[in-house]
């Protein structure tokens, strides 16, 4: 089944530090009618921080997707919501093997143990200061 990923791309920022961000804000299984559906939904419904005092509000349908445009008092703020397949992702579960399928599923590899460091008790005083730093007498530092 096709995945969806429901794409909102805005600009943040004021004067010379404004900048395009993108955002995923869902991702939709199914057909891609029903992903531009939710789309259109959320591009509806959505209120950008700017312009705090909207004029005008006009929403335009593209091949992919929609795009807000809201006329402040002083400029023009847009917003683009664009659906998109999901290709790849690295941060994606992996799929669900089937059970009883016959094959014996391969056995993890041991991940490697760190050796264990070790302990160095520290005289402190009765506030719960070091009385000797650290780096007192290290030889690196020299």
């Amino acid at each position: 089944m096709t995945t969806w990923g429901l794409v909102l791309e805005t600009t943040v920022g004021l004067g010379e530090r404004k900048h395009t961000e993108a955002y995923v804000m869902a991702h939709v299984e199914g057909p891609r009618e029903t992903a531009l559906a939710e789309l259109e939904e959320r591009a509806r419904a959505y209120s950008p921080e700017h312009p705090r005092s909207p004029k005008r509000r006009r929403l335009f349908r593209s091949d992919n997707g929609f795009l807000l445009v809201i006329d402040g008092a002083w400029q023009s703020h847009a917003t683009r919501f664009s659906v998109a397949e999901l290709m790849d992702d690295t941060d994606r579960p992996a799929p669900a093997e089937a059970v009883g399928d016959g094959s014996a599923a391969p056995k993890p590899e041991p991940q490697p143990v760190a050796p264990a460091l070790p302990t160095v008790t520290v005289e402190r005083d009765e506030d719960g200061v070091p009385v000797k730093p650290a780096w007192l007498g290290r030889a690196d530092l020299a």
